[in-house]
């Protein structure tokens, strides 16, 4: 998946370890992994908002006032494996090739708390936690969320989170998330949590409202048109699949006059769905999977079947002036 950079873009960064093994070896490794973290913060001005550090994995909610992602996380992931390597003779990848970055909105009510959530609780769901308070886990920044400003690390920020649910960085309201925390562990651990969160935190590139979507892809189609993908305050990494994806997407909703709550009111097989999933697959290299869950349409094997042909849907002729004018108008932007 591409990366999308600018100026006060606000991510969810998840990475593996080579083929799913183990990044850390002992306490000390977890220590210099958080060290390391420190050092691209304070290098390149991230402010950290939320992290966890699993057995082969990792999370971070980043917000980066300098559209500076792509450059960091080579540094950091980088450093940490020399700094690995060296400290257990080793050599090689720590990490799996590519790092998720997941995008977010950070306009958007309720956001920060959604994802910090999602990451704080996941030693609840590796059941690491299922005898004791989620807050006694050492790898993650909830712990840093109680203590004051002077014990915390400098480059962990809790008040954006703390501000989405209505509260200040006050020892107060610091007992009250950790109470909040608590309460959503034991749902976790009653199977109760995982339905609250938006699948795009599991499955995505972007987390946020149509119109988050809809400046974010205006951005890169405006670096595009003026050839600038990697300089500037914007700046774009990698292949643009999903995007134009998107693109086509919206043009189709756009067609008919709906919007993308409507693609989980009609039924799988609407065939103004299968249109525009017609349309994106021929256009674009993204999976059968993303047009089935993008719109709605269920299994892999469901959007083949309904996507791939639309020769068996009457009218085609008007079904052919309906996919130029979407596609005219996916490609005019």
């Amino acid at each position: 998946m591409g990366r999308v950079e600018f100026e006060g873009a606000v991510y969810h960064v998840l990475c593996r370890g080579d083929r799913r093994e183990a990044i850390f070896q002992s306490e000390g490794d977890r220590e210099m992994f958080l060290e390391t973290l420190g050092e691209v913060s304070e290098r390149n001005g991230w402010r950290v908002h939320a992290y966890v550090l699993m057995s082969n994995h990792y999370h971070l909610l980043v917000e980066t006032p300098k559209a500076n992602l792509v450059r960091g996380m080579h540094w950091f992931q980088a450093t940490y494996t020399i700094r690995y390597n060296r400290r257990h003779q080793l050599s090689g990848h720590v990490f799996a090739g590519r790092y998720k970055s997941l995008l977010i909105d950070p306009e958007e009510e309720g956001y920060f708390a959604t994802v910090a959530d999602y990451i704080h609780l996941n030693p609840a769901r590796a059941r690491l936690t299922a005898e004791k308070l989620l807050s006694s886990y050492r790898w993650s920044s909830l712990p840093g969320y109680g203590e004051g400003a002077r014990l915390r690390p400098a480059w962990l920020e809790v008040e954006t989170v703390l501000g989405a649910l209505g509260w200040r960085d006050t020892a107060a309201h610091r007992r009250a998330y950790l109470k909040r925390m608590e309460e959503r562990a034991r749902e976790e651990g009653r199977g109760e949590e995982m339905e609250s969160f938006p699948k795009e935190l599991r499955r995505g590139w972007i987390l946020g409202g149509e119109q988050f979507r809809e400046k974010v892809l205006k951005m890169m189609d405006e670096l595009s048109d003026r050839g600038a993908r990697r300089t500037g305050p914007v700046q774009i990494w990698g292949d643009h699949a999903v995007w134009t994806a998107e693109r086509f997407l919206h043009a189709g909703l756009g067609h008919w006059g709906l919007g993308t709550d409507d693609l989980h009111r009609l039924r799988k097989s609407d065939w103004r769905k299968r249109l525009i999933g017609h349309l994106i697959k021929r256009r674009t290299n993204v999976s059968l999977r993303w047009i089935g869950e993008r719109l709605a349409m269920g299994a892999d094997s469901h959007v083949s079947r309904l996507c791939l042909r639309i020769d068996d849907l009457p009218g085609q002729s008007g079904i052919a002036k309906d996919l130029k004018q979407i596609d005219t108008a996916a490609r005019q932007g």
